[in-house]
């Protein structure tokens, strides 16, 4: 009987192969392991069993031994090979056969829309395949009560395929990387080091009523650990420790139904920094992944550590994960192997979503269709912390399109009993509406008149814009996304040591929304351009955050030039509130803002995922994954600026060329700039091209240490003298 080899490795001991049998059985071993988790261990075995059987033939085993250089016979023949165990399980299996198609049809090139996939799963099947023999017995696909979630498991038993092929196939070609893999902490052990931190931490607080509640809530996320899997809230303003009791509920909750891990995710990639570090300090880095665009893994000094870390990020299977909202949702609705790696790891896990209300409404229904499916079919908890839920229990009408609905969530069990009053208790700020439109001039004389400030305002060009106007006394910062991120990560920790600084009298800070959400610091007034209501109040949580003080004030203005788009939206939203709802922090207006907000919106599936993901067997797997982009479209392109050693990273990339780790460690230093004001750099020679689509601008005059990079250029101003 011939044997078919899978991978060979060609090194100075000789020449070592893997059989397409091993490999085979291996594959279906684990692909049935994640695939159990959802109760369907059966479908992963078939999966693996039968995934690489078009490997099978003469031209593909030439193929391979022609890479190891064994042979020199393949001459260019057709590598295709996925088709035939797609077409092979649609034979075996009928029906079932195309849930099973689709994951081995795409295990390499990704998930194809429905029309290509029926093409190559009716193409012939090519000479020397070996017959399959008789079916394996498959289990009873679990139960799936919205027919519309059918296209995410089609994607878990791709992501139990794909990440159990890329496992398998590392342990044969590369056993060091393999065997990182395999020491990781169990949850339970990690729950005691938790309450050794948090027993520690009620030691060294002073006993005053802010900290008695924040225990309070703590103990409220113990007790209520226990109740079933399912989706909750916890619903806590600003101040009152929602991070620490997120966790005690997680982590109780998950040991209590036996869920294997816990993944944050978080808006903004500086609040997944912060967290991350916590997180670390309490349960130790080796048990904490930090995974987003911008991670910069050689912080990491330990070798090991750094390695295990990244081998992580491909596949999640670690106890503790924080990440970006756009990491996770872009992931579960990705067609990607590589996005889609991990899926199978959220199965049977805690799922903690902060800052919910700023996840983008025009992507709200299939990411509240998603929550539902995963903690439906794949047995995830869900929990929603923030300061303001958004209305998302049951259906709420579109303002715009007559019958239209947001399709809510049934049942959200919140945490914390109404009858708490933290909007109350927490309350230690006070919120100033002003409707007069004034300059920036004027808003600028209005902030000297604090030795102690924070103004937020909407846009970068009206931050640099009233950040120059300020008088140049004392300290003044600037924050906006004209800053790369190490030098926003840089004026932040100034900013907070600066504020602990009793002899530092004076410290201004004109920011952009950054600021509103995870970031701890604390000013005795703040000043709001308008906003929605949501994100006033998030500034209004950077107000006497601690509670020393008597009620604060959050001033709310008008400049002269109105926000537009959503912030527009959202701004008159909160507005129509104002004669009838005299408390802006009561939960009751909250809910009245949504809806309001709501009304506002046209789309709440912008990229039409209902239209392409919805009716099983017409899946566009592939459409849906391009346009499903959370951070949207706007035409600005990503530049690297001259900051702290970026130039040296970029000679070392003219020399040595990208890599993996090369790029991660210049996403620290890359601004997004508009496509217009991209193109006024490029005309004046300040943009360099290093590779295709990696832009650099070396002039270091045009990145100030003051506001960031400035898309002026600065040889406009200079005068040449002949």
């Amino acid at each position: 009987m011939t044997t078919h080899i899978a991978h060979i490795i060609k090194d100075e001991s000789g020449i070592l192969t893997q059989s397409l049998e091993n490999h085979a059985n291996g594959v279906a071993h684990l692909a049935s392991q994640f695939a159990s988790e959802f109760g369907m261990g059966s479908w992963g075995k078939v999966l693996g069993l039968l995934h690489d059987k078009g490997k099978e033939r003469d031209s593909f085993q030439t193929y391979i031994k022609t890479l190891a250089g064994l042979e020199n016979s393949w001459h260019g023949e057709d590598k295709q090979h996925a088709f035939v165990g797609a077409s092979m399980c649609k034979e075996l299996y009928k029906e079932a056969g195309i849930l099973l198609g689709y994951p081995i049809m795409g295990h390499h090139s990704g998930l194809d829309d429905y029309t290509n996939f029926g093409q190559k799963v009716n193409s012939p099947l090519p000479q020397g395949i070996v017959n399959a023999g008789s079916p394996i017995p498959l289990s009873a696909p679990v139960q799936i009560k919205d027919i519309r979630h059918l296209h995410h498991l089609v994607r878990m038993l791709f992501s139990c395929l794909v990440d159990a092929d890329y496992l398998d196939t590392e342990s044969f070609m590369d056993a060091s990387h393999s065997r990182l893999r395999k020491e990781k902490a169990p949850l339970a052990e990690l729950k005691p080091i938790l309450n050794t931190y948090l027993e520690n931490l009620s030691k060294k607080a002073y006993s005053c009523e802010l900290n008695d509640l924040r225990q309070k809530i703590q103990c409220r996320c113990r007790e209520m650990a226990g109740n079933a899997s399912g989706i909750y809230s916890l619903t806590v303003p600003t101040g009152g420790g929602k991070t620490l009791s997120s966790l005690v509920w997680a982590i109780n909750h998950a040991i209590k139904h036996g869920k294997k891990r816990i993944i944050l995710a978080i808006p903004y990639t500086s609040i997944v920094t912060q967290t991350a570090e916590i997180l670390s300090n309490i349960f130790g880095r080796e048990n904490v992944l930090e995974h987003h665009s911008n991670n910069d893994e050689l912080l990491i000094k330990d070798e090991t550590l750094r390695m295990k870390m990244r081998l992580a990020t491909e596949n999640w299977d670690y106890p503790i994960i924080v990440t970006t909202n756009v990491q996770l949702f872009e992931s579960i609705m990705s067609n990607k192997p590589s996005a889609c790696r991990k899926l199978h790891n959220i199965c049977n896990s805690v799922l903690i979503l902060d800052e919910v209300q700023t996840l983008p409404l025009g992507h709200f229904q299939p990411i509240i269709d998603s929550l539902q499916a995963y903690q439906q079919i794949f047995g995830v908890s869900v929990l929603f912390t923030t300061a303001s839920l958004p209305a998302l229990r049951g259906d709420i009408c579109w303002g715009r399109g007559a019958g239209r609905r947001l399709r809510g969530i049934e049942n959200i069990s919140e945490i914390i009993p109404e009858e708490w009053n933290l909007h109350d208790k927490l309350r230690r700020t006070r919120i100033i509406l002003d409707h007069s439109p004034i300059e920036e001039p004027t808003l600028a004389n209005k902030l000297t008149e604090h030795d102690k400030v924070l103004c937020i305002v909407n846009t970068r060009r009206e931050a640099k814009g009233v950040f120059e106007l300020l008088p140049k006394e004392g300290l003044n910062i600037h924050l906006s996304r004209m800053m790369c991120s190490a030098h926003l990560k840089k004026k932040i920790n100034e900013l907070k040591e600066c504020l602990k600084d009793e002899t530092q009298k004076t410290v201004r800070v004109v920011a952009t929304q950054l600021i509103e959400a995870g970031v701890d610091i604390d000013f005795p007034v703040v000043y709001r351009q308008e906003a929605g209501l949501d994100s006033v109040l998030q500034a209004a949580g950077r107000c006497n955050r601690e509670g020393k003080r008597d009620i604060c004030d959050v001033y709310v203005f008008r400049l002269v030039k109105k926000p537009f788009g959503s912030i527009g939206q959202a701004s008159d939203a909160m507005q129509n509130l104002e004669s009838n709802h005299p408390d802006w922090f009561a939960p009751t207006t909250m809910t009245d803002y949504f809806i309001q907000r709501y009304s506002r919106t046209d789309n709440f599936d912008k990229a039409d995922i209902a239209g392409k993901l919805y009716k099983p067997l017409e899946w566009q797997f592939e459409t849906a994954s391009v346009e499903f982009n959370m951070i949207g479209n706007d035409g600005s392109v990503s530049v690297i600026v001259n900051y702290e050693d970026s130039a040296s990273l970029v000679e070392e990339l003219r020399v040595k060329g990208p890599s993996y780790s090369m790029m991660k460690q210049l996403s620290q230093y890359t601004v997004n700039v508009r496509k217009r004001d991209f193109d006024e750099l490029l005309k004046s020679g300040l943009v360099e091209e290093l590779l295709e689509g990696i832009f650099y601008i070396p002039d270091n005059v045009q990145y100030r240490d003051d506001v960031g990079l400035v898309t002026e250029s600065h040889w406009l101003d200079e005068i040449l003298t002949v």
